[in-house]
């Protein structure tokens, strides 16, 4: 009976343990199993993804950073605006009998867009030129083709992460700063929007102009294989973009012409322009329909004689042209498409060519 009992005992004591011991390892098992699902589940960068993210991390989460609170500054100043125009009576009353309370907002416009504009040139300085060019100019290049990776992926990693930041950053600002210019947006005294602090702030300019910077600012570098002095190139650069994209971007909308036979002394002679059209040019009208530069008479010295010489030039209206405001949308699309051209050839460039000098 003893015999029993311990044994018994013992396969009681061996059934307990091992039963224990079986719980406690499917709950071990499963806390891990689900713990590691878990993380497998989460998004995480690996291979060179993860090595092109970590060796740029700081420039990248400084730009996201700083667009963070970039936006969250205007959404402040969006909400002042709207305060003082819902409390002034606006549109119902003209802007321009607001006297002193209007010149903060016009200066809160002006200093965001300034630093907007500001932005391809900063980015393509210190982000584009330094990209490849510092990996050239300290060895690193070399190092990275000479592991299992391609330098075509390499390159093409740097340049897609490069350019997502570049995106997601810019493109929300300008989404932002349009919200906040919409209510006030055919007032032309606070801000024209055929001059470059709206057209170059707005819609997708500023998207177009700062990748130009960018992947140019990357081109430079990798020609030069010199950090400092691709910077500075690169300063001229997206300075010249800015000034050549500046002088030409009126010309990107369809001018229209309107004319009158009205004379051009009457009261209401001269045309009634759409609000917020831009005036390109202005002519006077001759009976047989040609046109008549507008300072032909201007030194006729009294009004007579100014009235002889435009009955002389048989002068009887006038013929303006004019951009409306209805076609900056489509002008900034396709003044954008052409710097996305210009973006796809220099990173064409990168590939064909400056791929061969990544060593």
């Amino acid at each position: 009976m003893s015999t029993f009992t311990r044994s018994s005992t013992s396969t009681s004591t061996g059934s307990t343990s091992n039963g224990r011991n079986g719980t406690m390892n499917g709950t071990t098992d499963g806390t891990l199993n689900a713990t590691t699902t878990e993380a497998d589940r989460r998004p995480r960068l690996s291979g060179m993804t993860w090595l092109v993210w970590r060796q740029h991390r700081a420039a990248f989460w400084t730009i996201l950073a700083a667009t963070v609170l970039a936006v969250a500054w205007i959404v402040y100043q969006r909400g002042q605006l709207v305060d003082f125009l819902d409390g002034y009576g606006y549109p119902g009353k003209s802007l321009d009998e607001a006297g002193a309370e209007l010149p903060q907002y016009n200066d809160a416009f002006s200093f965001v867009s300034m630093g907007l504009q500001a932005i391809p040139i900063l980015l393509g300085v210190f982000l584009g030129a330094p990209l490849i060019a510092g990996d050239l100019e300290n060895g690193t290049a070399k190092l990275v083709v000479a592991q299992s990776m391609s330098r075509t992926r390499w390159l093409a990693t740097k340049l897609a992460l490069t350019g997502l930041v570049v995106v997601v950053s810019t493109g929300g600002l300008s989404a932002v700063f349009g919200w906040w210019w919409n209510p006030v947006k055919p007032e032309v005294t606070i801000m024209d929007w055929t001059s470059s602090e709206a057209f170059n702030t707005t819609g997708p300019v500023p998207v177009a102009l700062t990748l130009l910077s960018v992947f140019g600012g990357v081109a430079i570098g990798v020609v030069l294989r010199r950090t400092l002095m691709a910077m500075v190139v690169t300063f001229g650069f997206t300075v010249a973009v800015q000034l050549v994209w500046s002088y030409s971007m009126l010309s990107l909308g369809n001018a229209v012409t309107v004319t009158t036979n009205r004379g051009v002394t009457a009261e209401s002679a001269f045309p009634s322009l759409p609000h917020g059209a831009y005036e390109l040019d202005q002519s006077y009208v001759t009976g047989s329909g040609d046109l008549v530069g507008s300072g032909s008479c201007t030194g006729s010295g009294t009004d007579e004689a100014w009235q002889v010489c435009l009955d002389k030039a048989d002068v009887v209206g006038w013929s303006v042209q004019y951009l409306p405001m209805s076609q900056m949308n489509a002008m900034q699309w396709f003044g954008a498409s052409i710097l996305f051209a210009l973006t796809a050839g220099v990173v064409a460039f990168l590939f064909f060519w400056g791929r061969k000098r990544l060593v």
